[in-house]
């Protein structure tokens, strides 16, 4: 029997994914311990939720992605500096921001690239599409900066995040962030609960002792 592999499929500039954190370092650090019992192999996988642009976002779509904001601040709590919407120019673009999660994974710091990337955006109003943007957080969480911009622009580095979403796109996700969990084969969707992270840690619990039996 393989070991079980938890997907938690994101996008770094995804803002639910944003309003989802504290629940998954909760949960994903309760996890970790479980693991100590219960094989489990926890996987960040990379959605890819806008392509590369460099086109300023149509007034009405930003309005829309305002709107979330606030939306997810009103049920979870969740800060947002909406600075970002006059202090620079939006673009639907996220496939940097991957590309450098992808980067940071190779040297085991995937985990603080997403979260320099989320700071910036969401509370210092910097702009993570843009590659200068990209390489200044890297550089905070201990790259060198020169190296990391020439790494966005690598076509290996491209390539294999297309890959990646290809697989993401293979799971039953109805979007990010989202939860599944792989045992035998089967890929199986999680409810996110974004108030109440012990629901998801029972019922994954309820079904790794399943296997287990």
């Amino acid at each position: 029997m393989s070991k079980p592999i938890l997907y938690y499929v994101y996008d770094p500039m995804c803002s639910w994914c944003w309003g989802y954190r504290d629940s998954w370092l909760k949960l994903s650090t309760k996890l970790t311990e479980l693991a100590a019992e219960h094989p489990l192999e926890i996987r960040y996988q990379l959605g890819g939720l806008a392509p590369d642009s460099d086109v300023v976002m149509p007034t009405d779509l930003q309005q829309t992605l305002q709107n979330i904001w606030r939306n997810i601040h009103a049920q979870l709590g969740t800060q947002f500096n909406f600075d970002f919407w006059t202090e620079c120019k939006p673009q639907r673009s996220t496939y940097p921001a991957c590309r450098a999660c992808l980067i940071a994974r190779t040297e085991n710091k995937e985990k603080e690239m997403l979260f320099a990337i989320q700071q910036g955006y969401y509370l210092q109003a910097k702009n993570p599409s843009l590659t200068d943007v990209l390489a200044e957080l890297a550089e905070g969480i201990g790259f060198n900066k020169a190296w990391f911009k020439q790494q966005l622009d690598d076509d290996a580095v491209n390539k294999q995040l297309f890959e990646e979403i290809n697989t993401s796109r293979q799971l039953p996700i109805q979007g990010f962030p989202s939860l599944v969990l792989s045992i035998d084969g089967k890929n199986i969707p999680l409810a996110l609960e974004y108030l109440d992270w012990q629901k998801t840690y029972s019922k994954i619990v309820e079904m790794l002792q399943l296997v287990s039996k």
